[in-house]
């Protein structure tokens, strides 16, 4: 490392100078104003802070070469906001005023946004702030929308290690109806999970497997693949509906991989790991290989146990129309 060459931090402790926000009452939305970072100030009764009623948005914005700034999947992540804030039954401020936050705030922070490998990761949050603790079963009529931008590294700065995993045939990640939504509760519903699995079992994270039934890990989807074919769950309303899934499985039909989307079980895993790769997709990895799975205390292979072949050319395929290096031949990149 230089003497001028910070190191990184971590990914997503390090935010820009500036916010983007909006508030509603009653249904009428104010404007969108900028704002230093700072603490947010909420009534102790909010609705939030109470019902859980917040949901959140990942993506990542990226400065290529031309030194012009590309978001990936803008539309994809705007859709699929709208409708977790409809799961939620949250007010929304509708598809173009949170673009049009987004674009505020990505704007104002230009300067700020690294070069490539690193990207700006883009987080909008949409709760609910009606100040009524009677409202248990009833949804807040007020909300706040604010867009926070965080300059990111590559996650995997210090090198590609594949993951271990722990197998987990009886136990459900979230409830069935709120699995594709991208809510905080989604996400501690799976902690303490983890958590003793990685304390138990030295593993990195739980690959949620319901009545043998593979679905997902924590923050995760999961891809079995080999040199022809790529196994994932078929798109149900249990587990989350990735946005880096739906992209590398497009880019993987273009490259002439066979795609399958259906149900599976832990005894088809097994029998297939030592011949396939396994690898988890999302926004802030991309894609991480997957090196073992632990399994009732027995520990399987997936492939010979390293970073496999097929992964690594998924996650190039990807990377590479993320910065400007291939093609976008799917409009997946908004100019701003």
């Amino acid at each position: 490392m230089t003497a001028d060459k910070k190191p990184a931090a971590k990914f997503g402790t390090v935010f820009c100078k500036q916010m983007a926000i909006a508030n509603s009452s009653n249904g009428q939305w104010g404007e969108i104003n900028l704002q230093p970072v700072q603490p947010l100030s909420l009534h102790p009764a909010a609705h939030v802070l109470h019902y859980s009623s917040t949901i959140f948005e990942g993506m990542k914005a990226y400065r290529w070469a031309d030194g012009q700034v590309r978001i990936f999947r803008l539309d994809r992540h705007l859709e699929r906001m709208r409708q977790s804030a409809e799961a939620m039954c949250l007010p929304f401020p509708g598809v173009e005023m949170v673009r049009k936050a987004i674009f505020k705030v990505v704007d104002a922070v230009r300067d700020e946004i690294p070069g490539l490998p690193e990207s700006l990761y883009i987080r909008p949050c949409l709760m609910g702030t009606s100040p009524d603790i009677g409202a248990a079963a009833l949804p807040s009529t007020d909300a706040c929308l604010f867009v926070l931008v965080s300059p990111v590294g590559d996650y995997f700065a210090g090198g590609l290690r594949p993951l271990r995993l722990l197998v987990a045939d009886k136990t459900m990640r979230t409830t069935t109806q709120m699995g594709r939504v991208k809510t905080g509760g989604n996400y501690a519903a799976a902690l303490r999970v983890t958590m003793e699995a990685r304390r138990e079992h030295g593993v990195d994270q739980v690959l949620f497997c319901p009545d043998g039934d593979v679905q997902e890990t924590g923050a995760a989807n999961f891809l079995l693949i080999d040199d022809k074919r790529i196994l994932t769950k078929a798109l149900d309303p249990t587990f989350l509906h990735g946005v880096t899934r739906d992209s590398l499985l497009t880019l993987a039909r273009d490259m002439g991989y066979q795609v399958e989307e259906r149900p599976f079980t832990v005894d088809e895993l097994l029998e297939r790991s030592a011949s396939s790769e396994a690898a988890l997709s999302g926004t802030a990895a991309v894609l991480s290989p997957v090196g073992e799975l632990v399994c009732h205390g027995k520990t399987y292979k997936m492939g010979n146990g390293e970073v496999g072949p097929n992964a690594m050319k998924l996650r190039k395929a990807l990377t590479d129309v993320q910065g400007g290096l291939a093609e976008d031949r799917h409009g997946w990149l908004t100019r701003i």
